[in-house]
């Protein structure tokens, strides 16, 4: 028996890295007696004769939208253009990642298609995300970012048509993973991407995955929404469990109007909790 960890699935077939060596198994079928599907991230015990799964161990975390396990980066891919930026899916992907208890790193992309105003609005929002606490990269300074991934199981996630393997194209040019083209008319772009797999890049390992229009928070309370704002959380209302939204004397609300409290942010904030 042997310990390693699921770099990549397609169908019911699962590839488990050990050391320098890679076995193509099957899960035994108890996982599915009990309803439990390994993930690409999973840490699992494996018949190397038999090629099957055993067991899979305890995980540190889980990405929902895409299905991945232990990852210490979740890397969101955003166009400023075709697609055109939209910061409502934005923060719903760093909340959804944040309360996986997983880190949220963002990459801008498409840079050379926006206008000037447009690059001048996208910088004040990289500070502010910074700010707050969250890694900023755009694809023009591809070389900080790789910096900045090393040794690290990562992710990326975004949109239909942002970018995310030519992202992965521009790292190391030697994937020569497929690249989608733009729809005009839909205004989105087409699914490039249909499997999950971690590629050896560099010094650390990139998973692409398929691309989405939507993305729900349903599965998490407004008090584990509220608390993956990170903005919020040094702010003391009136109301100890005030929800920043219909309370008066809100602090939070007096910051959103002074400007400290970027609006899109907040707005965003309230359009996910439900009423």
């Amino acid at each position: 028996m042997l310990t390693g960890k699921i770099i990549k699935n397609i169908s019911n077939l699962y590839r488990v890295k050990v050391n320098d060596n890679y076995y193509d198994c099957k899960p035994r079928g108890k996982f599915r007696n009990i309803g439990l599907t390994p993930l690409v991230g999973d840490e699992v015990e494996i018949d190397e004769k038999n090629n099957y799964i055993l067991n899979i161990k305890e995980r540190q975390n889980e990405l929902d939208r895409p299905k991945i396990s232990n990852v210490d980066v979740a890397l969101i891919v955003t166009s400023l253009k075709e697609p055109e930026l939209s910061l409502n899916l934005l923060d719903k992907e760093i909340t959804s990642i944040i309360l996986a208890n997983i880190e949220p790193v963002i990459c801008f992309t498409k840079l050379d298609k926006a206008s000037k105003e447009e690059i001048k609005n996208l910088n004040k929002l990289i500070s502010y995300y910074e700010k707050i606490g969250i890694k900023v990269f755009t694809n023009i300074k591809i070389s900080q970012l790789v910096k900045y991934l090393q040794n690290k199981y990562v992710v990326l996630t975004g949109q239909t048509g942002a970018g995310k393997s030519s992202l992965i194209n521009k790292i190391d040019p030697t994937k020569n993973v497929l690249e989608g083209n733009i729809s005009i008319a839909l205004g989105r772009g087409k699914h490039t991407t249909r499997h999950t797999e971690f590629h050896t890049i560099k010094d650390f390992y990139l998973a692409d995955t398929p691309g989405f229009s939507s993305l729900s928070l349903e599965k998490y309370s407004n008090e584990e929404i509220k608390n993956s704002f990170w903005e919020f959380k040094d702010i003391t209302c009136l109301y100890r469990d005030c929800n920043h939204i219909k309370e008066e004397d809100c602090e939070v609300k007096k910051l959103v109007a002074s400007g400290k409290i970027l609006k899109s942010r907040y707005d965003n904030y309230c359009s996910f909790i439900r009423k």
